[in-house]
C-alpha cells in the first residue's frame, strides 16, 4: 500500500489515542524499527529514520528487533501462541510469576497476570475492596491518592487520576468519588516537608474507617505531570497505612524495571507495598502484558471471604507469547549492568538538557534515571514541537506543558545527545 493511501485510510477509519476522529494531525508512518531507530515510510524533515526518545511509551527498554527477544517469541510460537489460563497453566507464565516474586520487594508473593497496565490497576483495586469485604468491613471502599497522578484510562483507574488537571475531569460525578491529598512536594532529593506530612497523616487518620487503600506512583508521577518526589513520602505512607489499617498500592507501571535508577521505585525507599502494579517494560515492549502482585495477607484475606476467589479472568491472561518474551526481557536486563546504562543516560540527559533552563518559557528542567523533562510555563504547541524534534532527527511525544524523553536503555551517548537536541528544538519552537 502506498503511503498516501495508507494515510487516507488511517484518517477515515483509525481512532488514535488521545485524538479526535478524524485525526487533526497526520501521523508519521513507520515501516520498521531497529535498535533505537524508527524507519519511516517517507522522509520527514529530510530524515528517513528518527531516534526514538520515547521507548514506545516507556516500554521498549531494549530497543527494537533485539535478537534474543525475537528468538524468544519465535521459539514460543513453535510450541503454542496461546492457551486459556482457567484450569490450565504453562511454563512461561509460571517462570515469569516466580521471577517477579524473586526480584520485587518482600513480602510480595502472589502474581495475577493481566492484559495492560490499566487492567492491572483495576485488579489491584478489586483485590483491596474484596479484601475488606472478606474481612467483614465493607465500609472500607474508598481510595486515597495524591493529586498529579495518572493510573490508566479504565474506570477505577480514572477515579484516582488527578480530578482537575488530568484528562478525566469529564467523568466527574460518574466515577467513584475518591479522596485526594495535595501533590507531594517536588524534588527527589528534597527533605520531607513536615506540613505536608501532617496533611497526609490527617487525611488518612480521619478517613481510615472508609479507606480500603492508598494508591500512588512511587517517586515519579508519570502522565499526570512527570513530577519527581522524595522517597521519604513513601516511607511515611507505609507507616501511616500500617498505623491505620489501610492497604498500600504502588503503581510502578511506568517506573518498574530500572527506569528511575533502581529496579523498582519502591527500592529507593527500601520498602514494599501490599499490592504492586507492573506493565509497560515487562515484555520489553514486544507484547501487551501486565502484572498485579500482592502479599500473602491480601491473598489470604480474600480466600477467607464469602466469595473465596478473585473474580477476574482476562481472556488472554498469562499469554504464553507475552510471558516468554517477558522472561527473555528480564534475563536480558538482569544479566547486564543495567544500572551503569541508566547512570550513563542520566548523565547525558543532565548535560544535554541543562541549556533548556535558559530558554524563554521554560519553568523547570529535571532528570532522574533515564527520564528527562523540560517543563514549560505554557501549553506545548504539540504539532510544532513534534515537527521541530523530527527536524532534529528525533521522535518525541510532548503533552500538556511537558517535553520529555524516556529513551531505551541501549541508547548510546551520541543518540542521547541527539535526543537532547530534539528536546531543546521542541522547547524553542513551543
Amino acid at each position: 500500500m502506498d503511503t498516501r493511501t495508507l494515510l487516507d485510510l488511517d484518517r477515515a477509519h483509525v481512532w488514535h489515542p488521545y485524538a479526535p476522529m478524524p485525526g487533526a494531525v497526520e501521523p508519521f508512518v513507520v515501516e520498521s524499527a531497529s535498535g533505537v531507530r524508527l524507519r519511516l515510510a517517507e522522509p520527514v524533515a529530510g530524515h528517513r529514520e528518527l531516534v526514538d526518545g520515547m521507548s514506545s511509551w516507556w516500554a521498549a527498554i531494549h530497543g527494537y528487533g533485539h535478537p534474543e527477544l525475537d528468538e524468544a517469541v519465535r521459539a514460543q510460537l513453535g510450541r503454542m501462541s496461546h492457551v486459556m489460563f482457567g484450569g490450565l497453566t504453562h511454563e512461561p507464565a509460571v517462570r515469569l510469576a516466580a521471577r517477579l516474586v524473586e526480584i520485587t520487594p518482600e513480602p510480595l508473593q502472589h502474581v495475577f497476570l493481566a492484559d495492560s497496565g490499566s487492567v492491572s490497576v483495576e485488579v489491584a483495586v478489586k483485590m483491596c475492596l474484596q479484601y475488606w469485604q472478606s474481612l467483614g468491613r465493607p465500609a472500607k471502599r474508598r481510595l486515597l491518592t495524591w493529586r498529579g497522578g495518572y493510573h490508566g484510562d479504565t474506570f477505577h483507574p480514572m477515579s484516582v487520576c488527578d480530578p482537575d488537571g488530568g484528562m478525566h475531569a469529564l467523568w466527574t460525578g460518574v466515577l467513584p468519588q475518591q479522596l485526594f491529598a495535595d501533590e507531594p512536594p517536588a524534588g527527589f532529593d528534597a527533605p520531607l516537608d513536615p506540613a505536608y506530612a501532617d496533611h497526609l497523616a490527617d487525611l488518612i487518620e480521619r478517613h481510615a474507617d472508609e479507606l480500603a487503600a492508598v494508591i500512588v506512583e512511587p517517586v515519579v508521577q508519570g502522565a499526570g505531570g512527570m513530577r519527581f518526589h522524595s522517597p521519604a513520602y513513601l516511607r511515611l505512607l507505609r507507616e501511616l497505612c500500617d498505623r491505620h489499617d489501610v492497604l498500600l498500592v504502588f503503581d510502578e507501571i511506568a517506573t518498574g524495571f530500572g527506569r528511575t535508577g533502581e529496579l523498582f521505585a519502591a527500592d529507593h525507599a527500601g520498602l514494599s507495598p501490599d499490592v504492586l502494579c507492573l506493565g509497560k517494560a515487562l515484555t520489553g515492549g514486544y507484547l501487551t502484558m501486565a502484572a498485579t502482585l500482592c502479599t500473602p495477607r491480601v491473598a489470604d484475606g480474600i480466600s477467607r471471604g464469602r466469595l473465596p476467589v478473585l473474580a477476574h479472568g482476562p481472556t488472554f491472561m498469562g499469554n504464553p507469547l507475552a510471558a516468554a518474551v517477558a522472561n527473555a526481557s528480564l534475563d536480558l536486563l538482569l544479566r547486564q549492568d543495567w544500572q551503569v546504562d541508566i547512570k550513563r543516560i542520566e548523565t547525558g540527559l543532565r548535560d544535554g538538557l541543562a541549556a533548556a533552563a535558559d530558554l524563554p518559557g521554560v519553568r523547570d528542567v529535571r532528570v532522574l534515571g533515564a527520564i528527562g523533562v523540560v517543563q514549560l510555563d505554557h501549553p506545548v504547541d504539540m504539532r510544532a514541537a513534534t515537527a521541530a524534534a523530527a527536524e532534529a532527527g528525533v521522535w518525541l511525544r510532548p503533552f500538556r506543558d511537558l517535553i520529555y524523553t524516556m529513551p531505551p536503555y541501549i541508547t548510546e551517548d551520541a543518540d542521547v545527545a541527539r535526543i537532547c537536541e530534539g528536546v531543546l528544538a521542541a522547547a524553542q519552537t513551543s
